[in-house]
């Protein structure tokens, strides 16, 4: 640790703020810190005034240090904290500062990278951090925070702690093959393959859950024009976001909304409307619009009532290759002119729901809907997952499941210790404990620098 270098980088947002943090982590921290204020530091978690110097000596700026010693701090190394006043030209002053006494600019995600070498937190706690600054939710944010306190952890290696059971049967019955009882015939080491088996899909059923909470869900809204989107976007945003008007044509450009239902963080883009024109404007909105349905996770095709169209023949003409039930909402809008009644229903197959955008009737039923169509049943135990997570558990079930036909249909144990073993190195991505430094530096620099 003594070789390693010390890092420096405001951990503050950028802009105007009462009070700006810059942290120091790394051995040669106190002595900066020192430099900065040629005065001696704090003891230990205890705040103290001090004036910050430049290289004349003049004061910079002033406030609190604070210390934290090897290793009970947030990385694992001597870390030193220093609380000025918030604005861009005084915090960038002070970290050149401590640039110039020895220090070196972090790089995104640096702090919690030396935290997950130190031993402080596994991969999954230190994403949880990022998961964490960037919940768009507070439901997002209860299961980060299990993530970060270790629930996740705890479930994978629980799951990691059984798998490794299991393959010390199949050794031993691998290496003491001249004893009586045939440990791979005997129904024990099928019945512990199928418990894990089991514990993986339901450590995977929670991270969907969790996944759902951090990526949200892209929902788009499309249909002809004047068929209610705008109405419809307004609605469910509770705000007047989109410029609704009788003039069919009104919006030219995809909008995007994010806004939470029943929990549920959603993106939710309206669109020009559907329909043959010599507009330029509008011909490029279209292929906006179609652009945004090829990558939708669920599109709500919004269709009139009052003008008896077959919303199907629609998605036809303009996006065939889009039209599967997973992906299809009808939206049947403006019932308020028709005198039907808000209703849900089957249509050739999808999902239809009857409303009234302007009457806001029918509205929570088609909220229902999407987040049932999402499968989204968030439970307190809920954490925080990403698609990391889901590929890993998914490449640890097909090793399983190749053990499995392994033991079941030729009976070869080797090739069960194999597949066992590459299910452990799988799963075992998930907490970090074999992960590529590749994927670590991916995983790091996506969070904010200072952190």
């Amino acid at each position: 640790m003594q070789n390693r270098t010390t890092i420096a980088a405001i951990a503050t947002p950028p802009g105007r703020g009462g009070v700006g943090v810059i942290r120091l982590s790394g051995p040669k921290s106190y002595a900066i810190a020192e430099a900065l204020s040629q005065t001696a530091l704090p003891k230990a978690r205890y705040a103290g005034f001090r004036k910050f110097l430049d290289e004349r000596g003049e004061v910079m700026d002033e406030g609190l240090v604070i210390c934290f010693p090897n290793p009970h701090s947030f990385t694992g190394e001597d870390v030193v904290e220093l609380q000025g006043h918030g604005g861009p030209v005084i915090q960038n002053a002070l970290l050149a500062r401590l640039l110039e006494l020895g220090a070196t600019a972090a790089k995104a995600g640096e702090f919690s990278m030396r935290a997950f070498e130190n031993g402080k937190m596994d991969l999954v706690q230190a994403e949880a951090i990022a998961d964490l600054i960037d919940a768009t939710s507070q439901a997002a944010a209860r299961s980060a925070v299990r993530s970060l306190q270790g629930a996740f952890s705890s479930k994978v290696n629980t799951v990691l702690e059984n798998l490794i059971h299991l393959r010390l049967h199949v050794e031993a019955a691998i290496d003491f093959p001249e004893e009586e009882i045939d440990f791979l015939a005997d129904g024990k080491i099928l019945k512990l393959l199928d418990d894990v088996r089991d514990s993986v899909t339901a450590v995977q059923q929670s991270a969907r859950q969790g996944q759902l909470l951090r990526e949200g869900l892209q929902v788009v809204i499309a249909g002809k024009p004047n068929a209610g989107k705008s109405s419809l976007l307004n609605t469910l945003a509770g705000v007047e976001r989109a410029i609704v008007t009788d003039i069919a044509g009104t919006t030219r450009d995809v909008l995007h909304e994010k806004i939470t239902l029943n929990g549920l963080p959603i993106t939710l883009t309206d669109t020009a409307g559907l329909r043959e024109t010599g507009d330029v404007v509008e011909k490029e909105g279209i292929r906006r619009a179609i652009k945004e349905i090829e990558q939708a996770d669920l599109l709500l095709l919004v269709y009139d009532l009052s003008q008896g169209e077959d919303p199907l023949e629609l998605a036809k003409n303009y996006f065939a290759e889009h039209i599967e039930p997973k992906r299809l909402m009808l939206i049947g809008n403006k019932c308020d002119l028709t005198g039907a009644a808000p209703a849900l229903a089957d249509y050739q197959g999808f999902r239809s729901i009857t409303v009234s955008a302007k009457l806001e009737t029918g509205v929570q039923a088609l909220v229902d809907a999407i987040t049932a169509h999402a499968g989204f049943q968030p439970e307190e135990d809920t954490f925080i997952a990403r698609t990391r997570h889901l590929d890993a558990m998914k490449r640890t079930q097909h090793y399983l499941a190749e053990a499995r036909e392994q033991l079941t249909v030729y009976h070869a144990g080797e090739l069960v210790a194999e597949s066992l073993r590459l299910a452990q190195n799988a799963l075992g991505e998930i907490t970090g404990d074999f992960s590529a430094d590749d994927l670590l530096g991916k995983i790091f620099g996506s969070f904010c620098i200072g952190k």
